[in-house]
C-alpha cells in the first residue's frame, strides 16, 4: 500500500527491536538476561562483519597476486625464444597454471561477496544498526538540552500533573486488555510519562493499605506496562509517546523470555508495594500512639502510663485502689531519696495532684476553727 504521495514503506517491514533493548526497571534482575542476549547478538553481528572484511581482504589479496602473476607471465612470454632450456619452459607453465587458478579464486571471492551482501540486506534492522548516523545532523526524536530540574520543581510538577489527570490515570490503571490500554493511551498520549507511573504505584499502595488486594494487583500490572514503555523509550532515545504502540505490538506476540521478564517485574513491584504499605501502616500507628502520648503528658512533661509502669508494685496498687494512705505507707517504706524520686515523677506525670489533697485538709481545718469559735 502506498500513500497519496507515492511513498513506499515496504522497506521498513523487517525492522524490529529485539528483547535485549527492553531494559526493565529498575522495580529485577532481568537486565542481566537482556545484556546477555544483547551481547550475543552483537557478537553475531561482529562475526558477520568480520566475515565480510575477511572476504574483501582475501579478494584484494587475490587480485594483487593475480596482477603479479600476469606480470611475470607477460615477461616470460615476451622474452620467449625457440629452443630455450626446459627450466624456462617449466617456469612458464607454472605461472600459466597459477594465473588460471587465481582467476578462478577471484571469481569465487566475487560470488561469495555478493552472497554476503545479499545476506546482509536480508538481516532485520535493530537498535544497533538502525541508529547509525546517516546525516551529519538529526533533529528527530532528540530531546532538547535543558537545565536540570530541582527537586522542588519535580515535586511541584508531579503534584500538578496528578491533580490535573488523577481521573484519567486511575481509569488507565483499571484497564485489563492490551488493546484497551493502547487505545486509551492513543487518545491520551500525555499520560505516557514518569508521573503516571509514579502515581499508579501510589494508588497500588493505597489499595493495599485498604486491603483491596485484587485492585492493587490490577493497577500494579498497568504500572509495569508504563514502566516498560518508559524503559523502551530511554533505550531507543525517543519520546515515550512515540514508542508505546511498539511496546503493545511486541507484548501481544512476545516470546516466553520477554513474558517472563514482564511477569517477574510485576511480582517484584507487588512485593515492594506490600512492603511499602506495611511500613506506612506501622508509621501511621506510631504517629497515632505519639499523638495519644502527647495528650497524656502531665504538667512536668512525663507520660503517666510510662511512669505508672515504672512504679513499685505497692505504689501501683495504691493508685489502682485510689488509696492515699496506702500510697503514703508505700512511700515511707522506701529510702527517702527514692520515695522523693517516685513522688516527683507521679506529680510531673499528673498521677498525683498534691494541691487537691492539701486543699481538702485546709477546708477541714477552717471548719474546725469555726466550730471552736
Amino acid at each position: 500500500m502506498s500513500t497519496g504521495a507515492g511513498i513506499d514503506y515496504s522497506s521498513w517491514d523487517h525492522i524490529y527491536v529485539s528483547d535485549d533493548e527492553d531494559v526493565t526497571s529498575p522495580f529485577v534482575d532481568t537486565s542481566s538476561l537482556f545484556r546477555m542476549r544483547h551481547r550475543a547478538r552483537l557478537e553475531k553481528m561482529a562475526e558477520f562483519q568480520q566475515r565480510g572484511e575477511d572476504l574483501e581482504n582475501n579478494f584484494a589479496e587475490c587480485k594483487r597476486l593475480l596482477e603479479e602473476a600476469q606480470g611475470r607471465l607477460r615477461e616470460l612470454e615476451g622474452g620467449r625464444k625457440e629452443g630455450e632450456d626446459e627450466e624456462r619452459e617449466a617456469e612458464l607453465k607454472k605461472v600459466q597454471t597459477e594465473v588460471r587458478k587465481l582467476k578462478k579464486d577471484e571469481k569465487l571471492f566475487e560470488k561469495m561477496m555478493e552472497e554476503h551482501q545479499r545476506e546482509g540486506k536480508k538481516m532485520p534492522w535493530d537498535v544497533d544498526t538502525i541508529s547509525k548516523e546517516g546525516f551529519s545532523k538529526s533533529v528527530l526524536n532528540v530531546k532538547p538540552v535543558t537545565k536540570e530540574e530541582t527537586e522542588k520543581e519535580k515535586v511541584e510538577k508531579h503534584k500538578f500533573f496528578v491533580e490535573k489527570y488523577a481521573k484519567e490515570i486511575r481509569h488507565f490503571g483499571m484497564l485489563r486488555r492490551w488493546d484497551d490500554s493502547q487505545k486509551y493511551l492513543s487518545d491520551n498520549p500525555h499520560l505516557v510519562c514518569e508521573e503516571t507511573a509514579n502515581c499508579l504505584v501510589v494508588i497500588c499502595i493505597d489499595f493495599e493499605i485498604d486491603e483491596k488486594h485484587a485492585l492493587m494487583e490490577q493497577v500494579a500490572h498497568q504500572a509495569i506496562v508504563m514502566q516498560f514503555i518508559l524503559d523502551l523509550a530511554r533505550t531507543l532515545k525517543v519520546d515515550p509517546r512515540g514508542c508505546f504502540r511498539q511496546f503493545f505490538s511486541k507484548i501481544k506476540t512476545a516470546d516466553k523470555p520477554y513474558q517472563d521478564a514482564f511477569s517477574h517485574e510485576l511480582e517484584l513491584l507487588k512485593e515492594r508495594v506490600r512492603s511499602c504499605a506495611q511500613i506506612r501502616m506501622e508509621n501511621t500507628m506510631k504517629e497515632m500512639e505519639e499523638e495519644e502520648r502527647q495528650k497524656r503528658l502531665g504538667p512536668g512533661g512525663l507520660d503517666p502510663v510510662e511512669v505508672y509502669e515504672s512504679l513499685p508494685k505497692e505504689i501501683q496498687r495504691s493508685f489502682d485502689e485510689k488509696n492515699i494512705q496506702m500510697l503514703q505507707e508505700a512511700l515511707n517504706k522506701l529510702d527517702p531519696e527514692e520515695g522523693k524520686y517516685y513522688l516527683e515523677r507521679c506529680i510531673d506525670s499528673g498521677l498525683w495532684v498534691p494541691d487537691s489533697g492539701e486543699g481538702d485538709d485546709e477546708e477541714e481545718n477552717d471548719e474546725e476553727d469555726e466550730e471552736e469559735g
